[in-house]
């Protein structure tokens, strides 16, 4: 009898748990005592949604930063409100910047009405937008910061003048097969003191010859520290900016006419702040890589397609800019830089750190004293070149104690190489070998099975092989421009990128094309590769 009075209270105690527990289910959901099971669910869910509404705006708007422009712009159809945050949020807009833009520039700017960061581009075939778009701009974004002009043709001095008077603020100006001219570029000269980094590349509306109306300097050459001019028929109308601006720290010259080495010389004496210096296809001696030498602060040095200098100019560089780190030189296969030039470097510059020579025909003696007197030398690419074979690679492996990457394209190197390889520079992470007939995918192997820590990448030009290329290195090919601006498919003719975007967005799949581009994007890849450890 005890137990049959214990099991009744045990389940009278279980029955009324069971009752207990589901009054409180119930009463989660129960708001209306009539409700059917069908209409408690869809009271749940609206009561659940309705929890998104009590976030504040700008909590919304974070969480739109996170997200990428196709889903950003998916998230502003879902209502007003979230159309509204993510409108006033986005602070980098691209638009397609035809002339059937114009009418729907006061409504597009009135949604987007926090923007910093424009892009204007137009197709080179079809008419782009003219000065009366350009002022609207303007005059609904005050607060820009950074500005890219694309093939804007109809754009005039005029056009320009505005634009300076109404985005003082302005920090990075970007513009590039345009035809407005000098009267444009010095308005904006004259009113952006902010200023810092001014990129201008076919800039057609510049007058030829003596005629030409000089450029700068202007309040804005107190505070700009990039200048990037690209193929300019008549870039030297620069030279009272480039001299004016007393803190540049980046002077990048790209295919532009003339005679350089003068205006190198008045440069070089008024501005010593200079750390990098790109010159490509200019025409450039030793008397201006003389003059270079003066900038004793320089820590980067690109010379490319440049075959007028010699040894005389480079060991004039390397005695005075004991700070070099970084130094490509592409000397066109015009064999007028060698062993002398390459040896001075070594003797001065113990900072090196990348060493890129493309069409140059080092030895072992240069080499081995760029492995003994470069102990930071971490990035070296050696690429067509007659004179580097296995006993270079040799040297190489045994001197060359803190080399991490290593590039190699179109050398005389064989398997006997990459033997010399495998025992030697212990800190290597990564070798690229490309076009070196003598490397056999035996070879390549071998070198894997020895160091499994190693990669080894082999391209002997028998077939194209894919690899991931970033955008940056093609830009750094072809042109150096501001950091891009993403360009992402449309609202209507729009195309727009969230503000945060982070740098991976602008990878893609390529092709390894041309011998500049193989070394630039190892090189680049690796120096990012390098940054995120």
């Amino acid at each position: 009898m005890g137990q049959s009075s214990s099991a009744a209270a045990n389940s009278s105690r279980r029955d009324s748990n069971n009752h207990s527990h589901r009054s409180k289910s119930k009463a989660t959901a129960a708001i209306s005592p009539m409700l059917q099971p069908d209409e408690e669910r869809s009271e749940i869910v609206d009561v659940a949604s309705d929890f998104i509404s009590d976030l504040p705006d700008e909590c919304l708007a974070c969480i739109f930063h996170s997200l990428g422009s196709g889903d950003r712009k998916r998230c502003s159809l879902v209502c007003r409100r979230w159309l509204r945050i993510e409108g006033q949020n986005r602070h980098r807009l691209s638009l397609n910047a035809q002339s059937d833009l114009l009418p729907i520039i006061p409504s597009l700017f009135s949604r987007f009405d926090a923007v910093t960061k424009l892009a204007l581009k137009c197709d080179r075939r079809s008419v782009s937008v003219g000065d009366e778009a350009l002022v609207l701009i303007s005059m609904r974004c005050r607060n820009l910061t950074r500005l890219k002009i694309r093939a804007c043709r109809e754009l005039t001095d005029a056009g320009m003048t505005s634009l300076a008077k109404n985005c003082k603020r302005l920090k990075k100006l970007s513009c590039g097969s345009c035809t407005f001219g000098a009267k444009g570029m010095n308005a904006v000269l004259d009113n952006c003191s902010a200023l810092e980094e001014l990129s201008v590349k076919r800039l057609r509306g510049i007058t030829d010859g003596a005629a030409s109306e000089p450029i700068g300097p202007g309040v804005a050459a107190a505070s700009l520290k990039t200048i990037c001019l690209k193929e300019l028929y008549n870039g030297q109308c620069f030279a009272p900016l480039i001299m004016g601006a007393k803190k540049l720290r980046t002077l990048k010259l790209f295919r532009c006419t003339g005679d350089w080495d003068k205006l190198l010389q008045v440069i070089a004496e008024q501005v010593t702040s200079m750390v990098e210096i790109h010159l490509e296809k200019l025409q450039v001696s030793d008397v201006g890589l003389a003059a270079i030498s003066n900038c004793l602060d320089l820590e980067i040095l690109h010379l490319v397609k440049s075959p007028e200098w010699t040894n005389v100019g480079l060991v004039s560089v390397a005695e005075r800019c004991k700070l070099l780190r970084k130094l490509h030189i592409d000397g066109w296969k015009a064999n007028r830089v060698g062993d002398e030039g390459l040896v001075s470097v070594a003797k001065n510059c113990s900072n090196l750190q990348e060493l890129v020579l493309i069409g140059v025909n080092p030895t072992k003696v240069s080499l081995e004293a760029l492995a003994s007197n470069c102990p930071n030398l971490e990035r070296l690419a050696l690429c067509e070149s007659v004179t580097v074979g296995d006993v270079e690679i040799s040297s190489i492996a045994v001197k060359c104690v803190a080399l991490k990457k290593l590039c190699i394209k179109n050398c005389p190197v064989s398997d006997i190489g990459l033997e010399a390889l495998a025992s030697g520079c212990p800190n290597m992470v990564k070798v690229k070998l490309k076009k070196c007939r003598g490397v056999t995918a035996q070879g390549a192997d071998w070198l894997r099975a020895s160091r499994p820590l190693l990669a080894v990448n082999l391209d002997t030009g028998e077939t194209i092989q894919e690899a991931a290329i970033d955008n940056s290195d093609v830009a750094h090919n072809n042109s150096v421009e501001f950091p891009p601006m993403a360009i992402q498919p449309a609202f209507p003719a729009i195309a727009s990128s969230s503000a945060g975007r982070s740098t991976s967005f602008k990878s893609r799949l390529g092709l390894w094309t041309g011998r500049r581009g193989f070394v630039a994007c190892t090189l680049r890849r690796w120096s990012s590769s390098r940054n995120n450890t």
